[in-house]
């Protein structure tokens, strides 16, 4: 089995960086190949552009799903595409590490989904949510939250996290044809003490060993 970890944060020391080692730790010992990408590590670019693309579909006027067609259909991504999108294609498990940024993930995360999940690689006419090119795949968010559990609450200011991550889960996990976990979320990471975060800590790990023991899905 394999693994992606795809990790956004720009402090090594930071606790979404933990978490990620918690996961690389985990699903290696699980038996897991795992890979990382670490995008402020590798310095991921997250903006979209010609830049994406060796060859070219039309020099007139840039329509960037096209080029990714285009691109797709001849061999002509950009070589950080092309190792990215390397990874994510041997992965049955994708694991998304991010701090939760103005209700969504960092601008550098996106990018990632938005330049490496390519039209013609990653979806197509027909072929998206279940009958995605990658069914029989899972995915799971593992979150670090500045809000506390009671703000992210049906009555709380920022409402449920389930509406707030839905975007992420529904839009870009399931839009691939993956099946989507239920998020891990650590409510207040920065708020809780030393113990509060090994708790976290635990409960995250123990979470990777029950994903890892789940019967294994019928791929498309």
């Amino acid at each position: 089995m394999n693994a992606l970890i795809v990790y956004a944060h720009p402090e090594p020391s930071s606790f979404t960086g933990a978490l990620k080692d918690v996961s690389d730790r985990t699903l290696r010992a699980a038996g897991y190949s795992v890979e990382v990408s670490d995008l402020h590590g590798e310095n991921f670019n997250p903006v979209a552009g010609r830049h994406d693309f060796m060859t070219v579909a039309d020099p007139q006027r840039f329509h960037y799903q096209n080029e990714q067609g285009h691109a797709f259909a001849n061999n002509g991504y950009a070589a950080d595409l092309v190792r990215e999108q390397q990874r994510f294609g041997k992965a049955d498990l994708l694991v998304v590490h991010f701090p939760l940024w103005w209700g969504g993930m960092p601008a550098i995360l996106k990018g990632w989904f938005d330049r490496v999940l390519a039209f013609g690689f990653a979806y197509a006419d027909g072929k998206r949510y279940d009958t995605g090119y990658f069914r029989g795949r899972r995915g799971i968010l593992c979150v670090a939250t500045g809000g506390t559990t009671e703000r992210f609450s049906p009555t709380g200011v920022y409402g449920p996290i389930e509406d707030v991550l839905y975007p992420v889960n529904r839009c870009m996990i399931e839009y691939l044809g993956l099946e989507a976990l239920d998020p891990f979320i650590a409510y207040g990471a920065p708020r809780v003490d030393d113990a509060g975060r090994k708790e976290y800590l635990r409960s995250w790990e123990q979470r990777l060993k029950d994903i890892a023991v789940m019967p294994a899905l019928e791929k498309a």
